[in-house]
């Protein structure tokens, strides 16, 4: 009886793990979707009958029924931007914003009811960094961008990354500086980039000359020519006094 009874248990036991193991396992995975600011995202999930699109804690923003026109007015920010197209089946949200990131679950009733849950995260497409000269010698250079979601910002001589920063908080500029190698200075160049997008710049030209007389050659010559002409001038007047003197 003893006997009997334990293999019951067991029986139940295991019945009920591979139910919940099957319940588990039939969790609808979160997609991962990325979209730029001012562009369009289609989420990839049909709806050729029937359906809706939830969004977060808004829960339905559109509505697909049988023999009838998508409702996708239900949630004023995504007015004119939401849309459902009836030969494709997708969910298209237009004139992307920062806000709009966030969880999106598509629920399509056409045969049986299956749920799709997408993660949409949007990004700024990055401005070009500036890179400024602090000094000259050695040469030391600043480079900067302003911070977005996601942002780094790097040093790479040739393929090798020097160094790396980034910042959680959305309101600074990122700034990376650098002390140039003589014997590398043309093989330098400072990376920003987030999941969507990326931007380069190089050195300027005058912090990366092989031969750093050449810009001490540069600023004499300036400056030999910039008291000639005052000499010149100060000649020129001085004639000009004369003429009028006599």
């Amino acid at each position: 009886m003893l006997f009997s009874q334990g293999k019951k248990l067991k029986v139940t036991l295991l019945y009920l793990f591979v139910l919940y193991s099957d319940q588990h396992s039939a969790q609808p995975e979160t997609g991962q979707v990325k979209g730029i600011v001012g562009k369009s995202l289609s989420f990839p999930e049909k709806v050729l009958k029937s359906g809706s699109l939830l969004y977060g804690g808004l829960g339905n923003i559109a509505h697909v029924y049988p023999g009838k026109q998508s409702n996708t007015n239900l949630e004023n920010r995504f007015k004119n931007r939401l849309h459902w197209n009836n030969v494709t089946g997708f969910f298209t949200l237009t004139d992307l914003q920062i806000d709009d990131s966030g969880v999106y679950t598509v629920e399509n009733s056409d045969e049986e009811k299956r749920t799709h849950t997408f993660q949409l995260t949007v990004y700024y497409v990055l401005s070009k960094p500036q890179v400024t000269v602090h000094d000259n010698s050695p040469c030391t250079v600043v480079c900067s961008v302003e911070n977005r979601r996601e942002v780094t910002l790097s040093w790479y001589r040739g393929e090798e990354k020097l160094n790396q920063t980034s910042s959680p908080d959305l309101n600074i500029t990122l700034s990376l500086p650098l002390k140039v190698d003589e014997q590398n200075r043309d093989s330098y160049r400072c990376e920003a980039a987030n999941p969507v997008s990326k931007e380069t710049a190089v050195v300027p030209n005058y912090c990366i000359e092989s031969d750093p007389s050449k810009v001490t050659g540069k600023m004499y010559s300036s400056n030999v020519k910039l008291q000639i002409s005052r000499q010149y001038q100060i000649l020129y007047e001085t004639i000009s006094m004369v003429e009028l003197i006599l």
